[in-house]
C-alpha cells in the first residue's frame, strides 16, 4: 500500500508554506483595517444577547415604519409585504456582518491551530466587548502558550540529545581505550566512567519526572522524619557540586517532625535550592529558614538568594514548563531545561502544598509552604497546573 500523500515532506512543506502565507496576509489585513467596520454596533457591548435583542428590536421599529409609510403612501400590500420583507432582511444582514466575519476569523484561526501553525493570532474580534471578543481574547493566549510550549519542547529535546549524547559518547571513548589497551582499568578511570554513567543516570530520572509530571499522578510513600536533618541532607551534596563558586548556606531549621515522601520532597528541594545557587553571585550567602505554622498545621520553609530579585510580571512565568533563566543576572549559571521550578512546584502539590515567589527586600524569595500532617484528601495531584 502506497504512502497517503498527506504525509509526503512535499506536501507538508506546502501546508507550511500556506499557513504563513495566510498569516502574512492577515497581518497585513490587520494592519491596513485595524478595526472592523461593519462591528460598529455588534461587539460594542457587553452582552452578546443583549445586542441581538437590541438589534431586533430596532429590526421590529423599522420595519412598522417602513409599513406604515408605505400603507400611508397607498402601495398595494402586495407589493409593500416584499419590500418590508427585503428591507428587515437588509438591515439585519447588515448589522450581522461584523459578527459573522469576526467568527469566520475564529473559524480560520483554529483550523491554522489544528494544522500546527501556532503563530496564528485573531486579530479583528479582540476589539468586540462581547462573549465572541473574550473568545478571541482567550484564543490568542492559547495560541501563544502552544507556541510557547511548542518551542521550548523542540528546545528541550536538543538539550537532552546534547546531555544524553555527551556521556554516551565519554563512555564510549574510555571503554574503547580499556578494551584496546591504551589505558588501563585504574581507579581513577573506573571512577571517571562511574561519573559518567550516574550523569546518565541523573537524566533518565530527569526524564521519568517529567513523564510523571505530564501524566499528573505520581504516588507517594509517606513516612515521619525530621526536616532539620533532611534539609541538612539535602544540602550537603550541593554545596559539594557547588565547587569553587564559595557559596554559604545558611540554615535556620528548627526540630520539626513532618510526615511526606521524602524522594518527592527532596526533588523539591534540590531544585529550589540549587536554583538559589545558580542565580546567586559567588562568595554570596544562601538563606533557608523555616518555621511551623500551628494555626494551619502547616511547615513553611523560605529559601533566600541576596540580590537577586524576581519581577512581579514574571513570578508565575517562572513556573511554566520549559521556561529558562534569563541571561544577565549574578550568578553561576542560568537557564537549563526549564522544568526545574515545575517539577518542584508539582511535587509540593502532590503533598497538598504550594511553592511561590513572594516580596523580600533581601532578594529572590521562594516560600514552600507543607502540611506537617499528611492527608489523602488535599493531596493535589494535577501537575499540569504548575507549568
Amino acid at each position: 500500500m502506497s504512502t497517503p500523500d498527506r504525509l509526503s515532506p512535499k506536501n507538508k512543506i506546502e501546508r507550511a508554506r500556506l499557513r504563513h502565507e495566510r498569516q502574512r496576509q492577515r497581518e497585513l489585513a490587520a494592519q491596513s483595517h485595524p478595526k472592523n467596520t461593519h462591528a460598529t454596533f455588534i461587539g460594542s457591548l457587553s452582552s452578546l444577547k443583549l445586542e441581538l435583542s437590541i438589534l431586533i428590536i430596532i429590526d421590529t421599529i423599522i420595519v412598522f415604519l417602513m409599513s406604515w409609510i408605505m400603507l400611508k403612501c397607498g402601495l398595494s400590500e402586495w407589493i409593500a409585504f416584499p419590500c418590508i420583507i427585503i428591507i428587515a432582511l437588509g438591515i439585519t444582514y447588515m448589522f450581522s456582518r461584523g459578527l459573522t466575519a469576526q467568527l469566520r476569523e475564529i473559524r480560520d484561526a483554529a483550523e491554522a491551530v489544528s494544522e500546527g501553525d501556532y503563530q496564528v493570532r485573531v486579530y479583528d474580534a479582540v476589539d468586540s466587548q462581547d462573549e465572541i471578543g473574550q473568545l478571541a481574547r482567550s484564543f490568542n493566549v492559547m495560541a501563544e502558550e502552544l507556541e510557547h510550549s511548542d518551542t521550548m519542547r523542540r528546545d528541550l529535546i536538543a538539550n537532552v540529545s546534547h546531555e544524553l549524547r555527551t556521556p554516551v559518547a565519554a563512555l564510549q571513548a574510555q571503554v574503547e581505550n580499556m578494551a584496546d589497551g591504551i589505558t588501563e582499568p585504574s581507579s581513577a578511570n573506573l571512577e571517571s566512567i562511574l561519573t559518567q554513567t550516574q550523569r546518565l543516570s541523573d537524566l533518565i530520572a530527569f526524564l521519568l519526572d517529567l513523564s510523571r509530571m505530564e501524566a499528573g499522578a505520581a504516588s507517594l510513600e509517606i513516612s515521619t522524619f525530621n526536616l532539620s536533618d533532611f534539609i541538612d541532607e539535602t544540602v550537603e551534596p550541593l554545596e559539594i557540586a557547588d565547587g569553587g563558586h564559595n557559596h554559604s548556606v545558611v540554615m535556620n531549621v528548627p526540630d520539626i517532625d513532618m510526615e511526606g515522601d521524602q524522594d518527592r520532597l527532596r526533588q523539591l528541594f534540590t531544585n529550589i535550592i540549587s536554583n538559589a545557587l545558580k542565580h546567586s553571585a559567588d562568595g554570596s550567602e544562601v538563606l533557608i529558614n523555616a518555621h511551623e505554622d500551628k494555626n494551619d498545621d502547616t511547615v513553611v520553609i523560605n529559601v533566600i538568594n541576596y540580590g537577586s530579585q524576581i519581577p512581579v510580571s514574571a513570578r508565575s512565568d517562572i513556573f511554566r514548563r520549559y521556561v529558562k533563566g534569563k541571561g544577565g543576572h549574578p550568578g553561576t549559571e542560568s537557564g537549563g531545561t526549564g522544568l526545574g521550578l515545575p517539577i518542584a512546584r508539582w511535587a509540593a502539590q502532590l503533598h497538598g502544598g504550594t511553592v511561590t515567589v513572594v516580596d523580600d527586600p533581601r532578594g529572590a524569595d521562594f516560600e514552600i509552604v507543607l502540611p506537617k500532617h499528611h492527608d489523602e484528601n488535599d493531596v493535589g495531584g494535577d501537575g499540569d497546573s504548575a507549568a
